[in-house]
């Protein structure tokens, strides 16, 4: 679920790159907190679109949605995921042939794409500049940056 700095001027943009290079354990930190609030998007879209079908007796498809750890990728950006790693994850966001028990093709489920529609539900929710911008303006006065 990449994450861009759309929302934020150019000072904040600056601001966040001198932040990550003199206080990288601060910035990991707010990036686990930004994490987990797309989590909680991600979780709000899967009992809206997925309902009791995804449930199941034990509930496995919700409790198994879970925000990864805090990485630096290839491009040196600091990034955190959004994972589902229950194992029948991949046929609900895509969907799934539907089989009889003697093997016979009976129909399509179509996917519920339950982790891009939440990742579009918190980056049109603004949480995400929010609370980089909030956590910029505690740097700010706290650490001096």
């Amino acid at each position: 679920m990449p994450i861009e700095f759309e929302g934020l001027s150019e000072f904040q943009k600056d601001l966040l790159e001198l932040a990550q290079e003199t206080l990288p354990r601060e910035t990991n930190r707010i990036m686990g907190r930004i994490g987990t609030r797309a989590t909680t998007h991600v979780r709000r879209e899967a009992r809206a679109k997925v309902g009791k079908n995804g449930r199941g007796p034990t509930g496995n498809y919700y409790k198994r949605i879970k925000r990864g750890r805090v990485f630096k990728d290839k491009e040196g950006k600091i990034v955190t995921r959004v994972i589902n790693s229950a194992p029948h994850a991949h046929l609900i966001e895509y969907g799934h042939k539907q089989v009889t028990k003697d093997g016979r093709e009976v129909g399509f489920v179509p996917g519920k794409h339950v982790m891009s529609n939440g990742a579009k539900n918190f980056d049109n929710s603004g949480d995400f500049e929010k609370m980089l911008s909030d956590w910029l303006d505690e740097m700010l006065d706290s650490k001096g940056l």
